[in-house]
C-alpha cells in the first residue's frame, strides 16, 4: 500500500496570500475574509475532503522592501490588510469535528505566559485540534513597529525562541500534574493545590514566575509546526518541531533536506518518524487536462507576478527594483529569511529578475504548481512523496474557495482509490490524527517532555 498523504490547506486571514493578484478573479471570494461565515464554510469544505488541517499563516509588519514602499502591497493587498488568525479558530472549531488548525504566531513579540494560555484555551475549545507554527519574524518593518531600532539578528532570534519554549513547556507540561483537576463537588475541591505548581524561569530573555492559568488541555502542548530551513532553523526543528513546512522547487534538494533533518532528529534522541514534512504546493485541476490548462491560463490573466516579486523581496531582504531585468542578483547579508537568500544567490544558479518573473511567478507565487486532471495531479503528488520522503502537502489557495472544492471533488477520490489517502478520520486529537492513537501528548523523547513534573514522567497515559 502506498504511504497515505497528509493534507493541510494553506491560507491566511487576508485577501492576498501566496498567489498574488488572483483576488481580482471574478470567482474569487477572498475579500470575504472579514466575514466569519467565510471561514466556517471553508472549514466545513475542508472537513468534507478529510483534510488534516487548515494551516493559517501570519505576519507582523508590512512588505516594504520592494521599491522601499508599501504602495504595491496596498494596491494588490499583498498580505495587507491582515487580521489576527487566532480569532478565527473557535468559530471554525465549532463548525467542525475533526479538522485541525495550525496557526502562526511570532513569538518574538509575544509574552510566553499569556501565549501559553491562549493556546491552551484554543486546545480546550477545539477538543485538542490546535497546532502552533513557531516563527521568529524576518521583517524590519515589524521590529520598528514593535519598538525596536532594528530586526534582531537571525541566530539570536532562535536563541530567544529556545528560551521561550522552555517557558511554555514548563507552563503546559509541568505546572499542572495529571489528576490535578478533581471537580469534586461533594468535598468542594475543583483542583488539588498539592498538584498545581508554580514555575520559575530566570533566563537571558525571560523572567517568569507563576502558575499556568489554564488547566491541562487535551494535548497540553499544541502540535508544533516550524518552517525554518537555514542551518540554525534546521537545528531548532530537530529539537522542537513535529511538523516542518518546506518549500523547494527541486526534488533532489528537498530529498536532501528531509534526510538531513531526520538525521538531526535522531541525534536529538528522537525517532525519525517523530517529525512530518509538508511541502508547499499550488494545484489547478479539472475533469480533463485540457480543461485544467484552460483554467490555469484563465488564472494567469488575473495574477500579478510583480506583486509576487514584492513578496519575494521582503522574504529575501533584497530590493529587486534596484536590479536591471537581466542583472544577476547578488548575495546580501541581512536578517531576512536566510535560506531564501542563499537559494536565490547560490553559486552556479545565478538568477535575474527577468528569470524570476518568467519562470516562477506566472501565478503570482513561488510554490511549484501542478496543472492537470485528477489522475495527473494524483500521479505527481504520489511521486513527490515517494521521491523525497515528505509526508504531505500544504495546498496554497489560488481562486478561493473553488481551488479547494475542485481538489475535494476531483483529486481526493482519485487518491482514495489508490489507497494513498484516508477514507475517514481517525479518532482523537490533532497529534493523534497525525502520529497515531495514544499520541495525544508530546512523546517522551521530545525536549518538552523533560519539563514534566516527576510524578507525570512515569505516567502510562503520557507515554507515547
Amino acid at each position: 500500500m502506498p504511504k497515505q498523504i497528509l493534507l493541510n490547506a494553506f491560507n491566511m486571514n487576508c485577501v492576498g496570500h501566496i498567489n498574488h493578484g488572483l483576488w481580482t478573479h471574478p470567482r474569487d471570494q477572498s475579500a470575504r475574509y472579514k466575514d466569519v461565515t467565510y471561514w466556517t464554510e471553508l472549514a466545513q469544505l475542508l472537513e468534507r475532503g478529510l483534510f488534516d488541517g487548515l494551516f493559517l499563516a501570519d505576519i507582523v509588519g508590512v512588505y516594504d522592501v520592494y521599491q522601499q514602499s508599501v504602495d504595491l502591497p496596498l494596491r494588490e493587498s499583498i498580505q495587507l490588510p491582515v487580521n489576527d488568525p487566532l480569532l478565527t479558530i473557535s468559530a471554525m472549531a465549532a463548525a467542525t469535528r475533526n479538522l485541525g488548525f495550525g496557526v502562526t504566531v511570532n513569538l518574538t513579540y509575544e509574552a510566553p505566559y499569556l501565549l501559553a494560555r491562549r493556546f491552551s484555551t484554543l486546545d480546550h475549545l477545539s477538543n485538542g485540534r490546535i497546532g502552533w507554527n513557531i516563527v521568529t519574524g524576518y521583517l524590519e518593518s515589524a521590529a520598528k513597529a514593535m519598538g525596536l531600532s532594528q530586526q534582531i539578528e537571525h541566530d539570536e532570534r532562535y536563541d530567544r525562541a529556545e528560551e521561550f519554549l522552555d517557558v511554555t513547556y514548563s507552563l503546559w507540561e509541568r505546572s499542572w500534574e495529571e489528576g490535578a483537576v478533581r471537580a469534586d463537588r461533594a468535598n468542594r475541591v475543583y483542583a488539588d493545590p498539592a498538584r498545581v505548581h508554580r514555575i520559575e524561569h530566570h533566563g537571558k530573555y525571560y523572567d517568569v514566575e507563576g502558575y499556568h492559568l489554564s488547566e491541562p488541555s487535551p494535548q497540553r502542548t499544541p502540535v508544533l509546526f516550524q518552517a525554518g530551513s537555514s542551518g540554525r532553523g534546521q537545528a531548532f526543528a530537530a529539537r522542537h518541531a513535529e511538523c516542518v513546512f518546506v518549500s523547494q522547487q527541486e526534488r533532489g534538494a528537498l530529498r536532501k533536506l528531509v534526510s538531513g533533518v531526520r538525521g538531526d532528529v535522531e541525534r536529538e534522541g528522537r525517532q525519525r518518524d517523530d517529525i512530518k514534512f509538508f511541502m508547499g504546493m499550488s494545484i489547478v485541476t479539472a475533469p480533463t487536462e485540457r480543461e485544467a490548462r484552460e483554467k490555469y491560463d484563465d488564472y494567469v490573466r488575473y495574477a500579478n507576478p510583480e506583486a509576487g516579486l514584492a513578496h519575494y523581496a521582503s522574504s529575501s531582504g533584497i530590493d529587486f527594483s534596484r536590479y536591471a531585468p537581466n542583472e544577476p542578483i547578488r548575495y546580501v547579508k541581512n536578517n531576512a529569511i536566510q535560506s531564501v537568500v542563499k537559494n536565490l544567490t547560490a553559486a552556479g544558479r545565478e538568477r535575474t529578475v527577468a528569470d524570476i518573473l518568467s519562470q516562477e511567478l506566472q501565478l503570482g507565487g513561488r510554490y511549484p504548481t501542478l496543472v492537470g486532471s485528477a489522475s495527473q495531479v494524483a500521479d505527481e503528488l504520489v511521486a513527490w512523496i515517494e521521491d523525497t520522503g515528505i509526508d504531505g502537502f500544504n495546498l496554497a489557495r489560488t481562486v478561493t474557495p473553488e481551488c479547494y472544492r475542485d481538489f475535494v471533488e476531483l483529486v481526493v477520490p482519485e487518491l482514495q482509490a489508490r489507497g494513498a489517502y484516508k477514507t475517514e478520520y481517525a479518532e482523537g486529537t490533532l497529534r493523534e490524527k497525525i502520529f497515531g492513537a495514544g499520541r495525544a501528548y508530546l512523546p517522551d523523547a521530545h525536549a518538552g517532555a523533560a519539563k514534566r513534573h516527576e510524578h507525570d514522567k512515569s505516567s502510562v497515559k503520557r507515554t507515547a
